[in-house]
């Protein structure tokens, strides 16, 4: 038996237009691990930057953080075993019945990446932690918080299993699936591989289900 941990993120927007901010992709990355030491690493690298004269206003965030502070997290993600999986998702290719609310739209994302990826990262006899980085208002939490709960519920291969729903400032865990989602939304929504390539080695699926179909909605 095996403690195993899921920290999970989003990049992009439930904008289904081409307005002017509309994310192309909407998508789901999740880091896996045996433990939580990148985590703690994590909170002792914001520490020495603090006593470096780098000081952190809030907590690790990839798109607001200056490049030399991305830099130091992505040196520290290279010395820990993590797994990471994306699911990217073509926001004009999702049929219209799959977007009629956003908690919809936000369930289907994470039923396409957890029946695939639940079996690689689980066993039957496993404990499975899984936390979602919190989003929209309070309402809408609980029903983003609800829809991971019922999708786990169904592909999980075991048993023990735990979802919950936190700010992503409470968790260092939560602020590294963050800067691996960035870094894999800036390579699909940019052409940007320059992050990408300092994770690409722990990346085990980039899974765009949407892309090879041939039907734009919008």
């Amino acid at each position: 038996m095996a403690r195993r941990y899921v920290f999970a993120d989003e990049c992009g927007n439930f904008d289904f237009s081409t307005k002017l901010g509309a994310s192309k992709y909407f998508i789901l990355t999740t880091v896996c691990a045996g433990d939580c030491a990148a985590g703690d690493d994590l909170l002792r690298l914001r520490r020495k930057l603090a006593w470096e004269g780098m000081g952190l206003d809030s907590e690790f965030h990839a798109t607001t953080d200056k490049q030399i502070v991305r830099d130091r997290v992505f040196a520290l993600l290279a010395n820990h075993d993590l797994r990471i999986d994306s699911t990217i998702l073509e926001k004009a290719k999702a049929q219209p019945s799959i977007r009629v609310t956003e908690e919809r739209f936000y369930q289907m994302a994470w039923y396409l990446h957890m029946k695939h990826v639940a079996p690689h990262i689980a066993r039957v006899s496993d404990e499975l932690l899984v936390v979602s980085a919190s989003l929209g208002t309070k309402k809408k939490r609980a029903g983003f918080h609800a829809a991971v709960q019922d999708v786990i519920r169904q592909v999980s291969p075991t048993f023990t299993v735990r979802v919950a729903a936190w700010d992503g400032a409470s968790d260092p865990c939560l602020q590294i699936a963050d800067y691996c989602a960035w870094a894999i939304q800036r390579k699909w929504e940019s052409a940007d591989h320059r992050s990408h390539k300092l994770i690409a080695d722990k990346i085990a699926t980039e899974f765009a289900p949407f892309r090879f179909g041939p039907t734009r909605y919008y």
